[in-house]
């Protein structure tokens, strides 16, 4: 009898490219710049660099680090790992020093591709982990892997292998692992491509980091299975991809609302013909009804929000087309793989429209957080996983986010734990005795991290100074964008700091930015 690891009849991620390259394989996969890969160019590319992992010991379990920019050898990457069973973790290219160096200890690592402009900045996190492999793209040490053998690789993965492990901040200092499997990741791509209608005949921005889940696996895995052309953008520009969307007829486009904000004004200002536009997707937030109706009639196209988390592979719900006016503010109804439900603290699920916590049952469900039992019990307890953000559900199934359990802000297409940032502030001001870092509405950042501080008394704050200080040793998108001192913050009966009271009295804090 077959078992799920066989070829035969397994559920692995990079056979959704073989079958793609079997299927179509003069078909464009990527278009980079000037370079442009088939699939059957890519599937060979892939199946050389697992062969290469392979003779150097890379097997089923073992972690591999990703550095890169979104690249053909990204994905090169990825899949390769994906074939092997090797386990991809792909680093956040903002980490950096200490951050980088706990995410690759704490992932046993065995190697990393990283990119070699991208070299330096490994090292800062290699200070303490002497042994790991590094291997360069386009230096020696990578070329050699990829001048292995071709032919699909031969090896044993089951269906629940993990396929990559995520990492995302919590409400901790520490980022968490989350353990993404095969087949959670090959129904979110299949369920993906349902929901935006994909097809082969699409061709696909990828202008997001696909270090992220929401670009990796929202769009560029459902890409490949399906057999769509994926256009990498280097760097957000919003008249030069405007001008690949009139020069490559680009039918889908990915974005953060402030990149939208970018387009129309320059679309208003020089006008293309972007009539090949039929689905412009976007994420982190709603957008104001005013402004999303203006998009929709200056592009043209159908435009949707999708809403999820790293731990949901990502997609949980999309807010459709056809919902955009309709439902302002909403995030839309659950995904096909998805059930949605609002639970209390006693684990009841409440009827509609009660508020109480967004969970999720689904097959797309992350399998735990690495080497974390007591994080992963939490989150899975009565029976469903838990997002840690508060809504309710509408009579009509439409789903409505409210706020955020976890105090992570979302600020500019970054997860940022607060208490992380807090910790950074009181190591950077002896003067501080109290503090709450908070997401407050900004135009650009969605959220702009926030520190209301109190001084010691009879000492002063420099916020000026104090983000000097704070840069020097906090990741850039992890800073505040303004300091506010305070008397005194509001407390709770119980002296817990009322963080949502200090987000309603400073809500219009960057009206002006």
């Amino acid at each position: 009898m077959q078992t799920s690891g066989s070829p035969v009849n397994r559920v692995n991620v990079g056979d959704m490219l073989t079958r793609t390259a079997w299927r179509m394989p003069d078909a464009t996969a990527i278009v980079h710049g000037d370079a442009r890969l088939t699939f059957r160019d890519l599937n060979d590319r892939v199946n050389r660099l697992a062969h290469g992992l392979a003779a150097r010991g890379y097997a089923r379990g073992t972690a591999l680090g990703l550095m890169s920019r979104n690249r053909a050898e990204f994905l090169i990457t990825y899949y390769a790992c994906a074939k092997l069973g090797v386990v991809c973790v792909p680093v956040n290219l903002l980490w950096r020093g200490g951050e980088l160096a706990y995410v690759l200890r704490h992932a046993q690592v065995r190697g990393v591709v990283v990119e070699a402009a991208l070299l330096d900045q490994l090292r800062t996190g290699l200070d303490e982990l002497p042994g790991i492999d590094v291997h360069v793209i386009g230096e020696p040490s990578f070329d050699t892997l990829l001048a292995a053998a071709a032919g699909e690789p031969d090896a044993a993965v089951e269906d629940r292998d993990p396929l990559s492990y995520l990492y995302t901040s919590g409400t901790t200092s520490a980022p968490k692992g989350v353990v993404g499997s095969h087949l959670a990741v090959y129904i979110e791509s299949l369920g993906n491509i349902i929901e935006t209608g994909l097809t082969a005949a699409d061709r696909m921005a990828a202008i997001l980091p696909m270090f992220h889940t929401a670009q990796l696996n929202a769009f560029s895995t459902p890409a490949v299975a399906i057999g769509a052309a994926i256009h990498i953008v280097d760097a957000f520009d919003a008249a030069a991809l405007l001008d690949m969307i009139a020069r490559e007829r680009l039918s889908v486009v990915f974005a953060l609302p402030m990149m939208y904000r970018a387009l129309l004004a320059e679309q208003e200002a020089r006008p293309r013909d972007v009539s090949s536009l039929r689905l412009c997707v976007y994420a982190m937030a709603p957008m104001p009804q005013a402004e999303l109706a203006r998009m929709i009639h200056v592009f043209g196209c159908g435009f949707s929000l999708m809403f999820g988390q790293t731990e949901m592979s990502p997609t949980a719900t999309f807010f459709r087309p056809e919902h955009q006016l309709s439902h302002p503010g909403a995030v839309g109804t659950p995904c096909v793989s998805v059930q949605v439900a609002i639970m209390d603290d006693t684990g009841r699920l409440l009827p509609s429209p009660e508020t109480g916590e967004i969970v999720y049952r689904s097959p797309q469900v992350m399998s735990e957080y690495l080497r974390d039992p007591e994080a992963t019990a939490a989150a899975f307890r009565h029976g469903w996983f838990h997002s840690g953000d508060s809504g309710y559900v509408g009579a009509d199934g439409m789903l409505w986010f409210h706020d955020r359990f976890k105090d992570v802000i979302k600020t500019g297409g970054e997860n940022v734990a607060s208490i992380e940032v807090e910790k950074a502030l009181f190591a950077a001001e002896p003067a501080i005795a109290d503090v709450a870092v908070i997401g407050l509405p900004h135009p650009h950042w969605i959220e702009a991290i926030t520190a209301v501080v109190v001084p010691k008394p009879g000492a002063a704050i420099d916020p000026d100074a104090l983000l000097t200080r704070l840069r020097a040793d906090l990741s850039p998108f992890k800073c505040p964008k303004a300091v506010i001192v305070l008397d005194a913050l509001p407390r709770t009966a119980t002296g817990k700091i009322q963080k949502a009271k200090l987000r309603q009295i400073y809500a219009g804090y960057y009206d002006a930015a």
